[in-house]
């Protein structure tokens, strides 16, 4: 299992190249993994990724694929060229996109001589509830039991793990079992004030729950000192992993 320093990933959320390129200087000794999302990817691109590539970083391009099988077998070829490390695709899109998507990375990764990037699918977003699952979207399980429902679809259908939130750790972790990556965001420091935030855990109890990866965003972004509170999730995960030892 991946270092406690290597499971905390950093969202960068930020609207422009530059200023992604000076986070990933600044944190690369703090951090195990940059995120790349769709507002970054899509102003600056494939250029950005190979820049943050450039600078040691580990990529997490959480782009959400979801379309028609070919369609994200060829995004998912595109993203084995970047030289990513994790990939996500939309678990609703079903069992033949997930195969697809497991499909192009193992062969455009063998084909390319590259490391190949590791499959995760999203269940269901964090901005659902029961009421919009079912009269928007048409599922009728509660989101935690739609959550665990999907993971293990999509575990069948060849993804390597899920992004979920923490609530749902515990439940994908014995639903999965103990290989099945599970990368959560919701992250909190125990330092800090719970607030009117529901639906999030600390860094600690997060790998206390089974997380392999937290990502962080916000919290470190707009921390006075980045470093020093990286510093302290990444210590906070290291009590909690000799703690369950």
């Amino acid at each position: 299992m991946p270092a406690a320093k290597d499971r905390l990933i950093l969202a960068l959320d930020m609207d422009t190249r530059e200023k992604a390129e000076e986070w990933v200087h600044r944190m690369k000794m703090h951090v195990g993994m940059f995120k790349v999302g769709l507002q970054l990817f899509t102003k600056d691109g494939s250029e950005l990724v190979r820049s943050i590539r450039k600078r040691g970083g580990r990529i997490f391009l959480d782009l959400k694929f979801h379309d028609i099988p070919n369609t994200v077998a060829g995004a998912c070829a595109s993203a084995c060229s970047l030289g990513v490390d994790l990939v996500n695709v939309h678990a609703l899109g079903g069992r033949a996109m997930i195969r697809a998507a497991a499909a192009s990375l193992q062969e455009s990764s063998a084909k390319m001589r590259v490391a190949k990037p590791r499959l995760l699918a999203v269940t269901i977003l964090t901005s659902h509830d029961a009421r919009s699952l079912k009269q928007d979207v048409g599922l009728r399980l509660a989101p935690a039991k739609e959550v665990v429902r999907l993971a293990k679809m999509a575990k069948a259908a060849g993804a390597e793990g899920v992004v979920c939130s923490p609530r749902e750790i515990a439940l994908v972790r014995k639903a999965c079992g103990p290989r099945f990556l599970i990368v959560t965001p919701g992250i909190r420091s125990a330092r800090d004030e719970m607030g009117d935030q529901k639906r999030t855990l600390t860094a600690a109890e997060a790998v206390a729950a089974g997380a392999d990866y937290i990502v962080v965003g916000r919290p470190i972004l707009n921390a006075p000192d980045p470093a020093e509170y990286a510093k302290g999730l990444v210590a906070e995960m290291e009590a909690s992993l000799k703690g369950g030892r």
